[in-house]
Parts: structure tokens; C-alpha cells; sequence
């Protein structure tokens, strides 16, 4: 047994909250610093166990990393190591992202198949098609990707869906093929324009960043630079959801709302009432909120992220909802321990319906992934008694001070230690 979280129900959550830097960006920035020799330094990182992890996957390439609080330096030398080490790789799922930057620079990458969350089938397909495009031949060797390539050259590179991994490795490939690349169907979600930044600041030549066509315009070489990550929407999401679950009011700092403008929206259906600034957005919901669907699609619909907190919303609304996943099978796998806590939920196949009840009841349950162990967080808020989520590393991968944040918003929640005699 790992530790748990113990979340004692009834509070309603109010004040302030800030947000850091964007998970879904930070470990990609890292990767892309392997394009330039030399050091780049990347602030306002998130304090997460998946930060030091990827740092470890640099290290193991060769990279010099200092990570000291929300700042990461990240020291490239002139022939970065082309083979990932798995031991580092196996524990992160966003390791698959430094495919691209060696093939660019190296010529060669050794990645084994990375791991992550359980949240279903993502196959690296995709990717190895559009390296294949740019002059790369692509295997799976003794559960590694081994990719190789004499020279990079500009394609034209077609998506059959907008991936958010395959647009980034893509991407970080072509920024040094020669001649120009246009990927068609491109991921649109603001991290993959937030590494498009970083890229230009580096010296990368594009064009429609933020569209579904990214065109790349290859150079011989970049530059390190220094670059802030932007604020993480799926965190700032997370907090207008517990705002709204606990009939409370949060103000939410670091975000871009523009960022979330359909959470925001449907939580207005919900009886939410929200405020928009620079940066920073406040939810207020007056009553019990409504019940409201969600459909899961690539940004910029709804995240599939968030849709744990969608399910644990609708569980305490006022009506019967909807919920459909279209982008991971098994994120599912959460309405089963929201039934421990008293839901009344179904699913079938890419749906699932749920029918609100006015309160939860406390339980013992398991996150089996980073948003659903926040979900079941959120839940427990409304449950009554004390619920207990077990498996807290996984959130502790994806929200910063967790635990701190909703005391300071008036949870009751605590981190328990393990308990040997469990």
C-alpha cells in the first residue's frame, strides 16, 4: 500500500489559487532543449514527481540537469547519447517525446516503450509514419523504437488524428530537415503552441502555429534560449470544477481562460457563475449545479483530461448526464470506483450516463491514473464521512502541492503515511 489522501466531505471550498507552469508542456520544452547545444533554462515548471523524471531521461543522454524548484537548466552537450536509458523511460510516458529531437540531432534514437498512465491504447503509429516521411526508417526492437536516418528532409505529413505526441515529435524533427514540412491535421491544444514558441525563440522557422496546419521551414541549427512555461489549464480546470462540486467560490491565478473557454461554458450551464481576467478567472456556483453533458475531442473541445471531474460533477448534479470519451477507452475505468462512493453511473461502450444524487458517501478508492485520482479527490469532497484514495503518486505526478492547495481553500484533506500492518 502506498500512501492515501483522506478527504473528509462537506466543505465548501473558497479563496485563491495559483497555478503553475503546464505538465502536458514542461516535459516536451525539456526534450526540445536536445535540438541546441549548449544550456537552456526553462521557468515556471511545475513541482511534479514527472519533472525530475524526464530529467533523469536527459541524463541518461548525456545532458547536464539542475532542476531547483520551478526553474530547470538543462545543459545539452555537442553529441547528445542517442539511446534512452528504460529504467528511466518505463516510469513516463511523455519520455517517447525525445524520439524526435535525436533523430534530429543524432541522426539515431533508441527509445524503449515508454509507460504512464492507464488509460488506454496510445500507439506510437503515427509518429513513426511521419519519421518515416522525413527520411527515417523506423523498427520496434526488443520493445524499443529504433529510428535511424542519413538525412532529414521536408514532406508533406497527413495525421489521420490530431496527436498531440505525434504533431510534437514530428515537429522537433523537422525544425532541422531540409526544406520545408507541412503536417496537415495537427494537434491544436495551446502546449503544442507553447513548444512552438520555444522553438521559434530557438530559431525554428513556422508557420500556423495554433492551426491544423503546421508548416516548417528546416534550418541547419538552433540556439538555447530561456522560456517560461505557460499555466497549466487541466490544474486551473480542476479548481473551477471543485468550485462548482462544492457550491463554492474560487478565484484561479496563472491561467489563460481563453485557454478553457468551453470548461467555462459548460460549467455556465451547470448554474456556474464565472469572471474572466488576465490570467485569471473565478467560479462561482450559487446552488446545486445542473446536470450537464460532456463530449471528449482534441482541443479545442472539451480535454479528455478532464473528464474524471466532468463524471465526478454530474454525480452531485441535479438531473441525469451524458458523458462521451472519444479520445482514450479506458478513462472509464474511474466510473467504477465512483460507484464505491455511492454515483449512479452506467457505461456502455464511449458513454457513460450518470444520474445525480444530492450526496456521496464516503470509501475507500484507487486513481489509476493522474486526473482520475484527482476526480476521486474532488468526489470525496462531497461525500459524507471520510474517503480515502489510495495510490496519491499518481496525482502528485500531475498537481503541485495538492493536498496544500485545497486546505488553503478550506478542504478538510490530509496525506496519510503508509501503514506497514495494512
Amino acid at each position: 500500500m502506498t500512501e492515501h489522501f483522506a478527504v473528509r466531505g462537506g466543505a465548501r471550498l473558497s479563496g485563491t489559487v495559483d497555478v503553475v507552469g503546464a505538465k502536458n508542456s514542461v516535459l516536451k520544452l525539456m526534450a526540445a532543449a536536445l535540438l541546441a547545444e549548449g544550456t537552456t533554462t526553462i521557468t515556471n515548471c511545475p513541482e511534479i514527481l514527472d519533472v525530475p523524471l524526464m530529467a533523469d531521461v536527459l541524463r541518461s543522454l548525456g545532458c547536464t540537469v539542475d532542476v531547483a524548484g520551478s526553474t530547470v537548466t538543462i545543459d545539452v552537450p555537442a553529441e547528445p547519447g542517442s539511446q534512452a536509458d528504460y529504467r528511466s523511460v518505463s516510469r513516463l510516458r511523455a519520455s517517447v517525446c525525445v524520439l524526435g529531437p535525436l533523430v534530429a540531432r543524432c541522426r539515431k534514437a533508441i527509445v524503449p516503450l515508454p509507460g504512464g498512465d492507464a488509460i488506454g491504447s496510445r500507439p506510437l503509429d503515427m509518429h513513426a509514419n511521419g519519421l518515416r516521411k522525413l527520411g527515417a526508417t523506423t523498427e520496434i526492437e526488443h520493445g524499443r523504437v529504433v529510428a535511424q536516418a542519413d538525412d532529414l528532409h521536408g514532406a508533406q505529413i497527413w495525421l489521420d488524428f490530431p496527436s498531440v505526441g505525434a504533431t510534437e515529435n514530428i515537429l522537433m524533427a523537422a525544425v532541422l530537415a531540409e526544406g520545408t514540412t507541412v503536417i496537415d491535421n495537427a494537434a491544436r491544444e495551446p502546449e503544442i503552441v507553447d513548444l512552438c514558441v520555444m522553438l521559434q525563440q530557438m530559431g525554428a522557422k513556422l508557420d500556423g502555429v495554433g492551426s491544423s496546419t503546421l508548416t516548417v521551414h528546416g534550418v541547419s541549427g538552433l540556439q538555447p534560449t530561456e522560456h517560461r512555461v505557460i499555466g497549466d489549464r487541466i490544474v486551473g480546470a480542476t479548481w473551477a470544477f471543485a468550485a462548482c462540486m462544492t457550491r463554492g467560490e474560487v478565484t484561479v491565478r496563472g491561467v489563460d481562460p481563453h485557454h478553457i473557454d468551453l470548461v467555462l461554458d459548460k460549467l455556465r450551464t451547470a448554474g456556474a457563475e464565472t469572471r474572466v481576467g488576465e490570467q485569471e478567472f473565478s467560479v462561482a456556483m450559487p446552488g446545486r449545479p445542473q446536470a450537464v453533458d460532456f463530449v471528449t475531442l482534441p482541443y479545442p473541445g472539451f480535454a479528455t483530461d478532464l473528464q474524471p471531474m466532468a463524471i465526478a460533477l454530474t454525480a452531485v448534479a441535479d438531473g441525469t448526464s451524458m458523458i462521451t470519451e472519444n479520445v482514450f477507452e479506458a478513462r472509464f475505468r474511474f466510473v467504477d470506483e465512483m460507484v464505491r462512493l455511492g454515483a449512479d453511473a452506467r457505461t456502455d461502450g464511449h458513454h457513460a450516463v450518470i444520474r445525480g444524487v444530492e450526496r456521496l458517501s464516503s470509501a475507500p478508492v484507487w486513481a489509476s491514473d493522474i486526473r482520475a485520482g484527482a476526480g476521486l479527490v474532488l468526489a470525496g469532497l462531497c461525500a459524507d464521512g471520510v474517503t480515502e484514495v489510495w495510490d496519491v503518486d499518481h496525482i502528485d505526478r500531475g498537481y503541485p502541492r495538492f493536498v496544500e492547495n485545497l486546505r488553503s481553500l478550506g478542504a478538510d484533506v490530509e496525506r496519510v503515511a503508509a501503514d506497514p500492518a495494512r
